[in-house]
């Protein structure tokens, strides 16, 4: 038998069901594991400094945020990697010319193109979003995520002219006009790598769930890798394993099948 060591949970639609509450079974399954050892990280799209909620709740202490550009295991720092400068000012540019809002991610805020535009309020409430300010020039170079907002079909290929970037599709019901911007460099798999290799853990021993395009670099990269009922369409190919969805104990059902859970 494998012996496991560590976990990955994506959370909005793997951690969070839609009315944003976490499943018991969840809950259960992660104590469970850490009881046994293994090391549990969240990993996310989302900015680390509006997430210290969920963490708590499931007492994890170790993060991967704005999709793998920033890591910290326990308080330390693993890695972090901000954006291009000019990158950013190009998709700003594209985004006002096509009447599209924006929210750029800094370690300590969230800037968005509009604080007052009904759709970025929306985004703001279902995401969870607080620490909310105008987008300033200062703040370009300090940039580890960016999601766009309000785009058409297709519109994503407006931003898809460097080789090294692609969007990603937000896989929640009545956002799926956002897309998170991931870097080829700099992903959710690739900030698993760096922290398997900082704790020594071969990743055979790593099991991760996601529900969203931004987690197939993740999913294809640990040993166990599940893809959420739920999950968007195109990720399955991604994933060695499917489990159920985010709100039939998606998580809890595939720890079990591995053996791992009483």
């Amino acid at each position: 038998m494998i012996n496991y060591k560590i976990l990955f949970l994506d959370i909005d639609g793997t951690i969070l069901t839609p009315d944003d509450t976490i499943q018991d079974s969840t809950k259960q399954a992660v104590a469970q594991l850490q009881q046994k050892g293994l090391e549990v990280f969240l990993a996310t799209g989302r900015p680390l400094h509006e997430i210290a909620n969920i963490g708590e709740e499931l007492n994890i202490h170790s993060f991967i945020g704005y999709n793998g550009a920033f890591a910290i295991y326990k308080g330390e720092t693993i890695f972090r990697e901000t954006m291009n400068k000019d990158t950013v000012k190009h998709f700003l540019d594209i985004a006002k010319s096509h009447g599209h809002e924006a929210v750029l991610y800094t370690s300590d805020k969230n800037a968005f193109t509009s604080l007052e535009a009904p759709i970025t309020k929306e985004f703001m409430k279902k995401f969870h979003l607080y620490k909310n300010d105008t987008i300033t020039d200062d703040i370009l170079n300090q940039v580890l995520g960016i999601t766009l907002i309000n785009l058409s079909e297709n519109e994503h290929v407006l931003y898809e002219e460097d080789a090294e970037i692609h969007l990603s599709q937000v896989n929640i019901e009545g956002f799926r006009h956002s897309y998170d911007v991931i870097r080829d460099t700099v992903n959710k798999g690739l900030a698993v790598q760096m922290i398997l290799e900082r704790l020594g853990i071969p990743k055979e021993s790593a099991i991760a769930f996601g529900d969203g395009m931004n987690d197939k670099e993740m999913l294809s990269y640990v040993g166990e890798g599940f893809a959420m009922g739920n999950a968007h369409p195109n990720l399955f190919p991604y994933a060695k394993h499917t489990t159920t969805s985010v709100t039939e104990s998606g998580i809890y059902n595939g720890l079990k099948s591995l053996g791992l859970l009483e």
